[in-house]
């Protein structure tokens, strides 16, 4: 596997940092032990080289929205974004298949230039794609009550959200999301369906196996998320998921990337106004191209009229702004702390916690 965090070969890591380019691709196709491998495909690394392969078995795309990265490299609309991202459809095989995102209409319209099949799945059962692609008995995923329901002609297979962790019993609307492609993914390979159902009933979330992606953590009894979304559909949907967990109060971390739209930097605190008490605003390390404070100042300028945001502060470096945060936790409380270093940020994250188990150093 590769991806943003680093290069997996049989659960162990050899490479690490961003390595969802071609380069890292054909390091692991090229690897003795390695049968079937997955890839992270990013944009940046297609604008340079390409793809890392002729063809793929599968190519899964979980959403464009309102795209990210805009104004780099030429790519300034999310049109523009789409013609780049369907270059993995492009090159399904023909006997292999597309798993796209039924509700998402830039993504739909990549299905014409699939050479293979099309897995569709939707939250929606009531998707109009969804339904025309069932009614000519092809293969569809999608949510009906408590249940992810895969179809195909009339096979069914019904799969309990309530025996897929990652969901928190179905609360968690884009970890149901990212379940959806990933039973797409592994129907698509032929897998076993007793084999996706131990998959999704083991398959655990957490900073050692995927960092970075909603890991749920205990502080002193209040609830702390890390998360690296950096974007503002990133936004919208850990504030859904942050308004189905309990919390007496909430706050928030964030900084924001230099190399984005400014627009797009002040968006996402203008989403996050709306669902948090207290938000900590810091400055990263590497402002990407912008002068000192500038990212600050587009943040601040996104809370003007947060009608629930009660306490603003502005702190210079990622750890402090952390450990100010968690200073001011108290039990039942829930902060969502939003990565920039990932991998440290973590390690922080977890000593502190680890401490205040023990009451040490905490």
């Amino acid at each position: 596997m590769t991806n943003t965090d680093g290069v997996y070969v049989n659960g162990r890591q050899i490479d690490s940092g961003d390595c969802s380019g071609p380069k890292s691709a054909r390091s692991v196709l090229m690897h003795p032990d390695v049968d079937a491998a997955v890839f992270e495909t990013a944009r940046g690394g297609i604008l340079r080289e390409g793809l890392g392969y002729d063809r793929c078995q599968t190519a899964v795309v979980t959403n464009i929205g309102a795209g990210d990265h805009l104004g780099l490299n030429y790519i300034t609309t999310v049109e523009d974004l789409a013609v780049l991202k369907r270059v993995i459809v492009m090159n399904v095989a023909e006997d292999g298949y597309a798993v796209l995102n039924a509700t998402d209409p830039i993504v739909v319209a990549m299905a014409g230039k699939c050479p293979g099949g099309v897995i569709y799945f939707s939250a929606e059962p009531h998707n109009p794609v969804l339904t025309a692609h069932r009614a000519q008995g092809k293969r569809s995923i999608c949510i009906d009550g408590d249940a992810i329901v895969v179809a195909e002609g009339s096979w069914r297979e019904l799969l309990p959200l309530r025996d897929i962790p990652i969901t928190r019993n179905g609360t968690i609307g884009f970890q149901i999301e990212n379940v959806m492609a990933a039973v797409g993914a592994a129907w698509s390979s032929g897998l076993d369906w007793d084999l996706i159902r131990r998959g999704l009933a083991s398959f655990v979330n957490d900073a050692d196996n995927a960092p970075g992606r909603f890991n749920v953590m205990d502080y002193k009894g209040a609830t702390v998320i890390a998360d690296y979304g950096h974007n503002p559909d990133a936004m919208r949907a850990l504030v859904a998921a942050v308004n189905a967990l309990p919390a007496q109060r909430r706050s928030v971390v964030i900084s924001g990337a230099g190399d984005r739209r400014d627009e797009d930097i002040r968006e996402q605190t203008v989403i996050l106004g709306q669902a948090f008490d207290e938000v900590i605003l810091f400055q990263d390390a590497c402002q990407r191209g912008r002068s000192d404070g500038e990212v600050l100042k587009l943040l601040r300028e996104g809370l003007a009229d947060a009608p629930r945001v009660q306490h603003i502060a502005e702190i210079r470096g990622e750890f402090l702004a952390i450990d100010t945060a968690l200073g001011r936790l108290q039990p039942g409380d829930l902060c969502l702390v939003l990565v920039d270093q990932v991998e440290e940020a973590l390690t922080h994250l977890a000593r502190r916690c680890e401490a205040a188990a023990g009451n040490v150093n905490a």
